[in-house]
């Protein structure tokens, strides 16, 4: 089945081969879908489906004009309930993400897990590795995870109600709040949350604007397939906040997240429309 929010990965002209790569390391990943558009702004166009350990994504190289940063990033949860040797793999793809990469917290003991780190890989995506509690409430392989930061710092919670009243099938998962003395971060600010949207789930982070120099961006944004006009003029209306950023599908909410608000197998009705 169709997600209903699927990841889009932008980049210069690495979508293909940034595909390959992640569906090498993920066990249960594979590319879905492969499409090219001529001609454009920015040249030939490259698209491609894939899934990595059953979770959907879509990337595209269409050029330089947007780079992804850790704004939005992809937790990777390795159960050892549901996988013997969870320990050994979230080691074995750390070691793959970290060529090239950029590490931003070691993989190592925490106070919220006994194995767990945060890196960017060589294409500029942000990935964390967590060793996830047997004993805790079961979570999907992969969330993706937005880090408030900068000129939205502190603004989690508000962020988060939000999409949890736009969305249906929602829910408030786990809140947990930075305590006092956690400068530079706010007091009673989010330290983490995760909530579901149209069943899906995503998780959302404070942090601190002495400690960061980026922000939301479209080199990740999150796809919403509707199911007819009705529902796309729904969404749109809901998310568009920035009137410069509309344009072929594309809307940035309010909070700077960029969405693409389409019909479903956009993919495929491009791939299937008359080429030059």
């Amino acid at each position: 089945m169709t997600q209903k929010i699927t990841p889009n990965l932008w980049f210069d002209k690495e979508a293909v081969e940034a595909a390959e790569f992640y569906t090498s390391i993920f066990s249960d990943s594979k590319r879905t879908f492969t499409s090219q558009i001529k001609d454009t702004p920015s040249g030939d166009c490259d698209i491609v489906s894939f899934e990595l350990m059953g979770y959907e994504f879509q990337a595209i190289s269409a050029g330089s004009h947007f780079k992804p940063n850790p704004s939005i990033s992809f937790m990777v949860n390795f159960d050892p309930k549901y996988d013997k040797d969870a320990r050994k793999r979230i080691d074995e793809i750390w070691d793959k993400l970290s060529e090239g990469g950029k590490i931003f917290m070691s993989l190592d003991t925490y106070p919220f897990s006994e194995r767990y780190g945060w890196i960017q890989d060589k294409y500029g995506v942000s990935w964390q590795l967590i060793y996830t509690d047997p004993e805790g409430e079961d979570r999907p392989h992969i969330i993706p995870s937005f880090l408030f930061v900068t000129d939205t710092c502190d603004k989690a919670e508000e962020a988060t109600g939000f999409y949890l009243s736009v969305f249906k099938n929602t829910k408030r998962g786990a809140i947990s709040r930075y305590p006092a003395d956690s400068e530079p971060n706010k007091e009673s600010s989010i330290m983490f949350t995760d909530f579901k949207l149209e069943d899906q789930w995503f998780a959302a982070m404070d942090g601190s604007t002495r400690m960061h120099d980026f922000t939301f961006n479209e080199a990740i944004s999150l796809m919403i397939n509707c199911k007819d006009q009705k529902e796309i003029d729904y969404y749109w209306d809901k998310l568009s906040a920035v009137p410069e950023a509309e344009q072929c599908g594309r809307v940035k909410d309010k909070y700077g997240v960029s969405w693409q608000i389409l019909p479903q197998h956009m993919d495929k009705l491009v791939a299937e429309s008359p080429k030059k």
